[in-house]
């Protein structure tokens, strides 16, 4: 393997391979100002070339360029009119976008200074001024700024950092103390925000309109004595930018990081200047594109963000909906360390859910393998835990049907928190319902002229027929495929994917996906178990429903069509936890509907025996008081037993 020097050398036919080899590593971050991206590209590629990661890379790489080339296809298939109409209609919307732009507000977004490596220089002051990152060989959690100047950053290979800084000190990360410092950082912010919104352990959004009127100071003198305050409580420095909105808000305190702030007015002239500097107002030229291109939701986010448009309000209280905590590591096929890095995970899951009081049913497990491939398996429980040794107890056999196999990531989830705490129901009523969203889609196509067709703006989405209490699927690296398995104790299937194509979940599809689910599934003989729900009878109950319970789909490969929150396709780990609460409801669902058909079964059988069994006393008594008076049941009865042979 060749190896990474200064300049840029070339093949001796005058190649330079890695300057098409695209990674997250050479993208700016605070700090790598003046960094030779080429130099970093080139030993990012040398020291990948040949691993398993090089190879889930090249496999993504050829996907983004398979897409890339079907959007050219489509471009090239656009005429002078089509570009027109559709500039017309980018037009339209920007106006409707631009008049919801709201300037009354003003947000605050915190982002401490490479937080986890200025935590470990505060407890050892030797590191100060040294090149350190946080993490091993094997991943790097973050690196100060002093490492940063050499092209050494967060989510870095270590032995690719140390290729690029043979000086550079590795810290173990120690997230106890992470969260100490975290807290000391939120108890300053809720001085100026009591419902400020952490992002994570190190950035935060605060609303600060109410204490800036309040006070009748200007938003920037509250930023310098946040950060301030934040300084005196815990020793470290933050950034912090202040818009008329949170993304505005996030970008502007990147500007002058670290330890110091930049404050946009709350003028539209003032913004519009703003976003003019920076590339994706570029993206608003192309206007006629985008609307030709992509789909409506995903067309209007890029229109938001080239008008510097976003969230104003401060978000509704929402019940959490899943918790989830995750590690790298060397690869490894060692059972008995895997074993180990579960249990410290239920140890630090369990921890943070009795700290919030929770307890919940459904478990997921999260694997990456050596060659970067996702697999995850989830677990819906009869009752709710929360303890150690109960989710140890039930991760330890998700990871058993798993094994053997080469790790490098293991995390857990835990979702469908108990409903007594969370009052049953987390609908928003202002939710628009996905009959409604059907119709505005329907609607919406009017604007596109038939050369785009549907399929060009919805991508095929995955639809999961669940029957079972265990569901395991598998992710590609590239995301491209999976499969997944349902798995009911004592009834064991696997099932393939339906693929199902366009926006329409409605009932009227019942016949062609039973259909489709019975060519797919050998199904006879295997539900014996009169407990067990036959594969007929779930359809049959979702037909009769009405379309109570919808299969989860992503329409436009964006928006769920359960409940119509947008999700981008990048975003893999929030889509996972959607998937995930939208399974453990209509898991809970189906079996309310199994309880309640037992019940009225039981009942009516109770009623039967208990009718029976008075009707054999009277009969009895009656027979006790006459004497010679035999009912005739108890004739037949006799007869019957006489004929019988001996």
């Amino acid at each position: 393997m060749a190896t990474a020097t200064e300049g840029t050398e070339t093949n001796d036919d005058g190649a330079r391979p890695w300057q098409s080899y695209h990674t997250v590593y050479t993208t700016a971050k605070a700090g790598m100002d003046g960094v030779d991206k080429e130099k970093v590209q080139r030993t990012v590629y040398e020291m990948s070339k040949g691993s398993k990661y090089f190879q889930n890379e090249e496999r993504k790489d050829a996907f983004i360029t398979q897409k890339i080339d079907k959007l050219r296809t489509q471009c090239d298939k656009l005429t002078q009119a089509d570009l027109s109409h559709f500039q017309k209609v980018a037009d339209r919307r920007i106006l409707e976008l631009e008049a919801l732009r709201d300037l009354s507000r003003i947000w605050l977004h915190v982002d401490m200074d490479a937080f986890y490596a200025a935590v470990e220089t505060l407890s050892n002051p030797t590191l100060k001024g040294k090149p350190m990152a946080v993490g091993s060989m094997s991943m790097i959690s973050t690196a100060n700024y002093e490492a940063r100047k050499f092209g050494v950053r967060a989510a870095m290979p270590g032995f690719i950092a140390r290729k690029l800084c043979p000086e550079l000190i590795f810290v173990p990360t120690d997230f106890k103390k992470y969260t100490h410092y975290s807290d000391l950082t939120r108890t300053v912010f809720r001085r100026y925000d009591p419902n400020f919104m952490a992002a994570s352990l190190d950035e935060a959004y605060l609303d600060i309109t109410e204490v800036c009127k309040r006070r009748n100071i200007k938003s920037e003198e509250i930023a310098e004595e946040l950060r301030t305050s934040v300084y005196e409580e815990t020793g470290l420095t933050c950034s912090a930018g202040v818009a008329p909105n949170r993304l505005l808000a996030k970008v502007c305190s990147d500007i002058n990081k670290p330890n110091g702030q930049y404050v946009l007015p709350n003028d539209r002239m003032a913004v519009m200047t703003f976003i003019s500097s920076l590339p994706i107002r570029k993206m608003l030229e192309k206007a006629s594109y985008l609307c030709a291109l992509f789909s409506q939701s995903t067309a209007d986010f890029f229109f938001s963000v080239g008008l510097g448009l976003g969230k104003t309000d401060s978000p509704e209280v929402r019940f959490r909906k899943s918790i989830s905590n995750e590690r790298t590591f060397s690869a490894t096929e060692d059972e008995v360390l895997l074993y180990k890095k579960l249990a410290e995970l239920a140890e630090i899951l369990s921890t943070d859910m009795q700290k919030e009081g929770l307890c919940g049913r459904t478990l997921t497990l999260k694997l990456k393998t050596s060659s970067f491939e996702v697999r995850t398996r989830a677990m819906t429980l009869r009752k709710y835990i929360s303890s150690r040794e109960d989710i140890l107890k039930h991760a330890s056999e998700l990871l058993k049907a798993e094994l053997p196999l080469s790790v490098r990531l293991i995390g857990l989830r835990m979702s469908h928190f108990d409903g007594d705490k969370y009052g049953g129901s987390t609908s928003n009523p202002k939710q628009k319902t996905i009959t409604d969203f059907i119709a505005s889609v329907d609607a919406d196509r009017n604007h596109f002229l038939p050369d785009v067709a549907d399929h060009d703006f919805v991508s095929h989405t995955e639809t999961n027929v669940s029957i079972g209490s265990c569901q395991t699927s598998r992710d590609s690296a590239d995301g491209n495929h999976s499969s997944d398995v349902n798995c009911q104790s004592g009834t064991g299937w696997s099932s393939e994917e339906i693929q199902t194509s366009g926006n329409n979940a409605s009932c009227s599809n019942y016949g062609q996906v039973k259909e489709a689910v019975e060519s797919t599934f050998p199904i006879q003989g295997q539900f014996e178990d009169t407990s067990t729900l036959n594969l007929s009878n779930l359809l049959d109950d979702e037909r009769l429903s009405s379309c109570e319970d919808k299969t989860m789909l992503w329409l436009n490969d964006y928006k769920c069509s359960l409940c119509g929150i947008e999700l981008p396709p990048s975003f893999v780990e929030e889509r996972l936890e959607h998937s995930d609460f939208h399974l453990a409801e209509k898991l809970q669902k189906e079996e309310s509907r199994i309880h309640q058909r037992t019940s009225v079964s039981s009942r009516s059988w109770d009623q039967k025996n208990r009718i029976t069994r008075e009707s054999i006393s009277k009969k009895q008594k009656l027979s006790q008081k006459e004497g010679s008076y035999r009912p005739i049941d108890y004739f037949f009865l006799l007869k019957s037993n006489k004929n019988r042979p001996s």
